[in-house]
């Protein structure tokens, strides 16, 4: 878990959603944000926990809203901006959702107030913000995985943080099922097709 986080120290969570839903369904599990946040909360002082998330608008129904309002009434302080549509040079309809702006300001702002961030990302573009961030006097964990194929976390990010903590480790405590299994929320399925639009790269092909 993260028993390298010291009794005193204060810190926050940062979870990239998309990346965080990419890496466990790499892993062949599902997130239990219920049971994230109680794994992850009995270390130090927990001030808050960001899940970061681009969400579709102007559409009847969105199927992630269910779970963005699930976490505003349990714990978490959703970060959301619309996703984009556009016609890409080959005419095909794609989607762009990107958090990465919004987890780097509020990291930076936030981390001179405390004593340990915990991002949940292996992007590799958030290397440098690692670094600033450890500027700061702030120490760094990253949790991520290098057990998918591909592995989601990048080797430069891995190398700049304080410590890196296997997602697939985890999966004990905070998975909520293992895939395969029947799935009891009849809004998942649409939930996790929409997810599986923002990838890494945070532009997708829409068929």
């Amino acid at each position: 878990m993260l028993h390298h986080i010291h009794n005193d120290e204060t810190y926050s969570l940062f979870i990239d959603g998309a990346n965080l839903y990419s890496a466990a369904r790499l892993l062949g599990f599902d997130i239990d944000y219920k049971k994230l946040l109680q794994s992850l909360s009995g270390h130090g002082r927990l001030v808050r926990t960001y899940y970061y998330t681009a969400i579709m608008e102007n559409q009847d129904y969105s199927p992630i809203r269910p779970l963005v309002d699930w976490l505003d009434y349990n714990g978490y302080t959703v970060i959301t901006k619309p996703a984009k549509e556009f016609i890409g040079d080959e005419g095909k309809r794609k989607i762009k959702g990107d958090m990465d702006v919004e987890i780097a300001v509020d990291m930076l702002e936030l981390s001179e107030r405390l004593d340990h961030v915990v991002l949940f990302s292996g992007d590799g573009d958030f290397r440098h913000l690692v670094e600033a961030v450890q500027r700061k006097n702030t120490r760094v964990t990253v949790v991520s995985t290098v057990q998918s194929n591909p592995p989601m976390a990048a080797d430069e990010i891995r190398r700049q943080a304080d410590f890196f903590v296997e997602l697939n480790d985890l999966a004990d405590c905070i998975a909520k099922k293992r895939l395969g299994q029947q799935n009891f929320d009849n809004s998942a399925d649409d939930f996790e097709s929409f997810e599986d639009n923002f990838n890494d790269e945070a532009v997708v092909e829409v068929a």
